[in-house]
Formats: structure tokens, sequence, C-alpha cells
């Protein structure tokens, strides 16, 4: 029998892995798209109400984890409610909306400190895309893909650290430039709220926000996939407190960043111009140290994304693998420090082969991977409508169901229709911003070898054949 997942962490660990894989760059470059969308008021209010619609799939998430401690999360979810094809589907498409984030982190890195370290847009190797690929972000990107994997790979306990570290390390350096906006903000530059007058443009500006939101919000479900890793005696209570808690300062942070960058600099000109946070800061205080010290809460950021990610795609793998839906290596743990070591080792070369294709390529890619966390987001909340109505104790199903109280079952069929409203909105070709060709070549190409995978397995599904932890 494999050895078990090292046991390693707190609830602490379990915030900053919802948190920090949720909470991304984007409030430092893509403030200016932001307000361009929503205005200020708009875009508040987007993620405001963008946090409220996700709580039911957060509620869900928080009874699921509870009851079914699994790092397969939607595949232990949906595996003994439906056919296997679905479980492995869920998964697989979970895998992506965490392992495309990884090679877009080690590109992003790059573009992130080339604002403060110009010489790093030098030496030219080739183009992807129309766009250059430069040499010194080519090599801070794989420096940093190797970092994130030998990280992860000597322990659940060292990773844990690393991502309390950086999550902190943000939340401090959020809350040095909040602090400081507030004091020197003025009223005026919030004005006007809306890019368009009325009621009517309120509305429009804050929908053109909400539609976003969940992309940006992805990555609170994400304690689930280490829910195997809790430390002995861990209360599973500690899941949902923790997932609810990501979720609510995750919309926090965002409303709370928009409302400072436009209180501090009139968010037109920054809308007109394309700056980021950190010019708009540098700008209003007259500081380039400012500006620098919010860059360097930018990369904090990043690398807890990157982490974060990293760790949830591998735990999916691991699970996917001791199932026999992929190659059976991925799910092997390593004997010393346990970990998934093969899932690791695979997703760090995937990583870095990725990253070569700069972030010209990685757009559709990313795109879809919006779209796989509304398809694992629906199987987890239709599961568990599923296990309401399983008979409890029905030899061959699986973990028992769960609560079947009516307020559960309210709440989950609320974030069913919120996951598939967000698949919706990508693939209904009338839906703005829904996939073009190179999307769905990207969903074309991942279904194939996820297809290939799964009539390749070596190991045919066998009810009750899952292996879960206890307590």
């Amino acid at each position: 029998m494999a050895p078990p997942l090292q046991r390693a962490l707190s609830t602490v660990e379990y915030f900053t892995f919802g948190f920090g894989t949720m909470i991304g760059v984007g409030w430092v470059v893509l403030i200016d798209d932001w307000l361009g969308r929503g205005g200020p008021g708009g875009a508040m209010l987007g993620f405001a109400a963008g946090t409220v619609i996700l709580l039911p799939i957060a509620v869900t998430y928080a009874r699921l984890v509870r009851e079914i401690p699994d790092a397969g999360a939607e595949v232990a979810y949906t595996e003994s409610v439906f056919p296997a094809t679905v479980s492995f589907a869920a998964g697989w498409w979970m895998v992506l909306a965490y392992a495309i984030v990884c090679p877009w982190e080690a590109v992003a890195i790059g573009n992130l400190l080339a604002r403060v370290v110009p010489a790093l847009d030098t030496w030219p190797l080739y183009e992807v895309g129309g766009r250059p690929i430069y040499a010194p972000r080519l090599a801070l990107g794989m420096l940093l893909t190797a970092l994130i994997g030998l990280v992860n790979y000597r322990g659940i306990r060292p990773s844990g650290l690393f991502q309390d570290a950086t999550t902190f390390g943000l939340l401090a350096v959020f809350a040095v430039f909040a602090s400081l906006g507030l004091l020197r903000g003025e009223a005026a530059n919030l004005q006007p709220l809306f890019p368009s007058p009325g009621w009517t443009g309120a509305l429009v500006s804050t929908l053109l926000v909400l539609q976003i939101v969940p992309y940006f919000m992805t990555g609170f479900e994400s304690v689930a996939k280490g829910s195997e890793e809790a430390r002995a005696g861990y209360d599973p209570r500690g899941f949902g407190r923790a997932i609810l808690l990501a979720l609510g300062a995750g919309g926090l942070f965002y409303v709370t960043v928009i409302g400072v960058v436009s209180y501090v600099f009139p968010w037109r000109p920054l809308v007109d111009e394309g700056i980021g946070t950190e010019v708009a800061f540098e700008r209003a205080f007259s500081s380039r140290r400012l500006a620098e010290l919010i860059v360097f809460g930018a990369v904090l950021s990043l690398l807890k994304v990157f982490n974060g990610n990293f760790v949830a795609a591998t735990r999916l793998l691991y699970a996917l693998g001791r199932r026999g839906h992929v190659p059976g290596v991925l799910g092997s743990v390593h004997p010393r420090f346990g970990t998934p070591a093969a899932a690791i080792l695979l997703l760090t070369s995937l990583t870095a082969v990725a990253s070569l294709l700069g972030d010209a390529l990685l757009v559709p890619i990313t795109e879809v991977g919006s779209l796989a966390s509304g398809v694992g987001w629906f199987a987890a909340c239709a599961a568990f409508l599923a296990r309401t109505r399983a008979p409890r104790g029905d030899a061959g199903r699986g973990p028992a169901p769960v609560n079947p109280a009516r307020g559960p079952r309210v709440t989950a069929r609320l974030g069913a229709v919120v996951g598939l409203a967000l698949v919706a909105m990508k693939v209904v070709p009338l839906v703005p911003g829904s996939f073009g060709r190179a999307e769905w070549a990207a969903v074309v190409a991942w279904s194939g070898l996820g297809a290939a995978l799964w009539l390749g397995r070596s190991t045919p599904e066998r009810p009750g054949a899952q292996v879960r932890a206890s307590g």
C-alpha cells in the first residue's frame, strides 16, 4: 500500500491556500480595465456582488469537504453518484483550471519586475504571436518554476510555510498602501462613480465587471484539494471556515483596492493612460519607493498564486492517478517527504515548457481555465444534490450522503445555477466574451488528451476503490 500524504496543515494554511490561490496580480496590472468597465462604483459593486453570488458554491464545498476530506475533491464528490466518466471529466477540467495558472505566473514574473527593472526587456530570443520572448524574463520564469517545484517536492509543510509568508507579506503591504491612500486621497477623484449616467448606466457597468469576477476569485475551493494533509486531530469543520473566510477576505481585498486607488488618483486619466496601481500611487505621492513597495506586494501575490495553484493541480493529478484514471505513477507518494512526487515533477516540467510560449498563446488557454472552474463548481454542487437523494448506507455507493436538509439543498441548487451560468457565458456565441477559435481549439485539445488518457487507463473503475483520508 502506498504511503499516505504528509499531514501538517492547520486552518492558517488552509486560509492562506484558499485566499492565496485566489488573489493574483490583477489588482496591479488590470486596475485600468476594471475601472474602464465599471468606474469605481461599478467595479466595487461588481466584485461585491460576485462574492455574494459565489457564496452558495463556497458553502456547498464547505459541507462536502467536511464529509469527504479527499484530495480529489470534485472527483471524490461525484464518483459514487455519477458514472465514472463524469467523475473523471470533473477532475480533469479542474486540473486545467489550476495547472494553466502556473506557466502564466512563470511568464508574469518577468512582466511584473520589468516595471522596476527595465533591463529585463533586453536580449530578445524569439517571438510568439508577435510578442518577443526576452532572455532575462525567461530565465526568471524558469528559476521560479524550479523553486516552486522544489519547495513542493520537499513536503507540504515547507509549501504551507511559503504560502503563509507570501500571503501575510502581501496583506502587510496592502495595509500600508491602503492606509496611506485613505489618508491622502480625495472624494472628488471618485467622480463620476459610473462611466455612464443613470441607473441603466450603473447596472450595465456593474454587470460588465461582474462577468469577469469569477475568474479573479477562483481558488477558495482549492482548500478541498489539501484536505488529506491536515495535521492529526484536525477538526474537519475548519475546512469550511477557511473556505468561507478566504472568499470573504478575497472580495473585501478587491473592493478595497479598487476604492483606494480611485480615491488616490482620478480614475478617468488612469483608464485613458492605461496605468497600473503602482503608477497611480507613485504620481499621487511623488514617491518611487511607494510604487516599488506595491510591486513587491504584487510579486508576493504572484508567488502565492503560483504555489497555491501548483498544490491544487498536483493533488488532483495524484487523486486521479491512484484511482487509475491517469497513469498510476501519478498516484504515488514519496516515502520520505509524503508528497505526490511524480505529479509534482510532471507539472514542473509542463510549466517550464509552456512558459516558453509567452503570454500571447497562454491567453486563450487561460480563458478556457475559467470555463473549467465553472464545470468543476457545477459538478460539486450537482453531486451534493445527488447525495441528498442517495439512500444512506447503500452498499458500494461510497461515502454516506450529506445532510439532506432543505437549506443545504437550496444553497447547492443556487451554486449549480451559478456554475452552469459561468459555463454558458463562455460557450454561448451571443454572450460578450464568449470563446473564439483559439479558445475552442484549446477546449478540443484538452478534451482530446483527457479522452486518450481515459481510454488508455490501465485500471478499470471499481466501485468503492477510492482511497480517502480518515478523519
